[in-house]
């Protein structure tokens, strides 16, 4: 009967679009034969197609994609980089205006740290050094503007022997297929590919291939090593096994170093630095590349022949062949833009729910540019005796003079008021696109601030755009927490000598602020709370931070604090009587004073001592000594 199904999932809300949504496919095959490569699994290719799209609108190339399904006006379409400016804006509002690595635990001003404290701030530090070489924030701005405009992002570790650290990549997510499981586990897939393919470079005879990167958990399998196999590709070969033991049926297979064959399973186990137990799984790495040619029946990303593939060498001469890489988890972080629906894994864009108001904007842009023209040059008519038989077109510019008989007359044609008028609907549109969006004209820097007489109005008309930074904050929080586990472990795996007897541990990425903030009022706010006793030192100083004051680390910051407020240390002494307390609060080794020695007066005649021993106290003497002293010191100021 012709019925037509209305399906909605993760990118329906494309469906508007017909280049999109061609059910005979021959137009959407030539706008995304990306999407419709034969190894691509049937259920991603919606979702390569509309990170194409939403690629095209950041890039102002949609009215191309809109050229190929068939529009015949849309090479003429303006696009004036509003999708772009409106990921931007989020983008830097997601961050905030720096990113910080942060332990708890690690800050502290209580006197000397106890071993968790000390263990925390060492690996603060050095996850700190390990961001800065590796150019962290760099690396985020690359996935976080892939997640924010595609709604997706993914980060891939490897660690490098060269460089003796884990290195830090950022894919395409059109580059990334998962396997999901049926069972409803979607957040952690066992198995990962990375894939893309690679032009026919006919100067280096090199045929159109396929190249495709596989992290795969699985169980321990007994140890390889590089070698060939018949037809002379580089492969991964077993070991030798080991000679059977006496009273053994079969060898022991063989193991990597520090592994452990379980003689009642049979299955080998490995201790990982990181766990309090043995484990049964590692993670396996496959790098390989085929031929498009070779690629026949029916086979997707997941199920390629390996017998046809080409296996990579790693510098060090392992052939990347299901390499052991002596890890337990997946090497693999996928950022979703937005939190998924339940069972589901993918983000979804900003653009999406305000993409069918940027058509209307691009439109409005359009015809406002048309009107301007006539606007700019308007259209003439003339009309009399002497113009001629018939309509003429003529050529009015600058300095023109056209005579016109007795009873002629010039006309011209006003678009002022057209133009006017699609003026104030672009505004309409952008109004209503920032509605959608949650983004306050004041957060894309267009309002007026006069609008706002206090910080108080300020902070009422960024509610939306807090309750939307807040839910994509949350969707990000634990994978960098997971991101920067990850590469603690990889340093404990790659036995680096600076993270020696290290335990991995709670690491965060803190984003700063993203609103526009008070500082002078922050700045009396901590004053007044920090001196009536209100807010803690460490409290204040956090907010000061916040607020964007440049101040790098709390702890040394309050250290800087106390050893300058003096007549606090003066009454923590006064209090306590201690003065090493008062050492440590101002940063100084005070070492108590010695006991002050006893005072020996000078000898005189006839005062402590006689020239046979020392004056025997009679009870009267110092009374007498007293009384003469005073009457000789009389007389002697008489004197004076």
């Amino acid at each position: 009967m012709g019925l037509r199904e209305v399906v909605i999932h993760a990118w329906s809300w494309l469906n508007y679009k017909p280049i999109y949504n061609d059910q005979l496919g021959m137009h959407s095959r030539r706008a995304f034969p990306e999407a419709h490569a034969s190894w691509v699994p049937a259920e991603d290719e919606k979702r390569l197609a509309a990170y194409k799209l939403l690629a095209a609108y950041d890039n102002n190339q949609a009215a191309e994609l809109a050229a190929l399904g068939g529009d015949p006006d849309a090479r003429d379409r303006r696009e004036f980089g509003d999708p772009s400016a409106l990921i931007e804006t989020v983008m830097s509002h997601v961050l905030g205006r720096e990113q910080t690595i942060t332990v708890p635990g690690a800050e502290h001003d209580d006197g000397e740290p106890n071993a968790d404290e000390a263990m925390a701030a060492r690996v603060q530090e050095l996850l700190r050094n390990w961001a800065e070489s590796e150019l962290l924030a760099m690396r985020i701005q690359q996935a976080e503007r892939k997640a924010v405009g595609l709604g997706d992002g993914v980060y891939r570790l490897a660690w490098e022997p060269g460089k003796t650290r884990p290195v830090l990549r950022v894919h395409d997510p059109g580059f990334y297929f998962p396997v999901l499981s049926e069972d409803g586990d979607t957040e952690y897939p066992t198995r990962v590919h990375f894939a893309w393919e690679l032009p026919e470079d006919s100067r280096r005879g090199l045929k159109a291939r396929l190249r495709r990167i596989t992290y795969e958990l699985d169980w321990i399998r007994p140890a390889t090593a590089p070698g060939l196999d018949q037809a002379g590709r580089a492969v991964r070969a077993p070991l030798p096994a080991e000679p059977a033991a006496e009273g053994e049926e079969l060898p022991p297979p063989p193991l990597t170093e520090g592994d452990f064959l379980n003689p009642d399973s049979g299955r080998i186990s490995r201790q990982y630095l990181w766990n309090d137990g043995p484990s049964f799984h590692t993670c396996y790495l496959t790098d390989a590349t085929w031929e498009l040619g070779d690629i026949k029946g029916p086979c997707d990303v997941d199920s390629l022949p390996l017998d046809k593939g080409q296996f990579a060498t790693r510098g060090d001469g392992e052939v990347l062949d299901h390499l052991d890489l002596l890890i337990d988890f997946l090497p693999v972080v996928h950022v979703p833009n937005t939190v998924p629906s339940a069972e589901e894994h993918w983000g979804q864009s900003t653009l999406a729910k305000v993409l069918q108001v940027l058509d209307e904007l691009a439109g409005t842009d359009t015809d406002s540019s048309k009107a301007s023209a006539t606007t700019g040059s308007p259209i003439i008519a003339i009309s009399g005796g002497g113009v001629g038989r018939g309509a003429q077109q003529r050529s009015v510019g600058p300095g023109t003079v056209v005579e016109l008989p007795e009873g002629g007359r010039m006309d011209t044609v006003n678009t002022a008021p057209q133009l006017a008028e699609l003026r104030n609907q672009v505004h309409d549109l952008k109004d209503r696109a920032a509605h959608v969006a949650r983004i306050p004209a004041v957060a894309m820097g267009a309002g007026d601030p006069s609008q706002f007489p206090s910080g108080f109005a300020l902070q009422i008309a960024l509610g939306p755009l807090d309750s939307l930074i807040g839910s994509m904050r949350l969707a990000r929080d634990h994978k960098y927490k997971l991101l920067l586990k990850m590469v603690q472990r990889l340093y404990l795996a790659g036995q680096h000598p600076d993270w020696a007897g290290v335990t991995v541990q709670p690491a965060e990425l803190a984003f700063g602020p993203y609103t526009p903030t008070d500082k002078q009022s922050v700045l009396e706010q901590v004053r007044n709370g920090v001196k009536d006793g209100v807010l803690s030192l460490e409290t204040g100083v956090r907010m000061l931070m916040d607020a964007g004051f440049p101040i790098d680390d709390a702890a040394e910051e309050i250290e800087r604090i106390q050893s300058r407020q003096f007549a606090a240390a003066k009454d923590l002494a006064d209090a306590t009587g201690d003065s090493g307390a008062v050492g440590d609060y101002l940063g100084l080794d005070l070492t108590p004073d010695l006991a002050a020695p006893a005072v020996i007066l000078p000898t005189t005649p006839g005062d402590d001592t006689t020239a046979d021993g020392p004056r025997v106290d009679d009870g009267q003497s110092d009374d007498a000594a007293t009384s003469t002293n005073s009457r000789q010191g009389k007389n002697r100021g008489n004197t004076r």
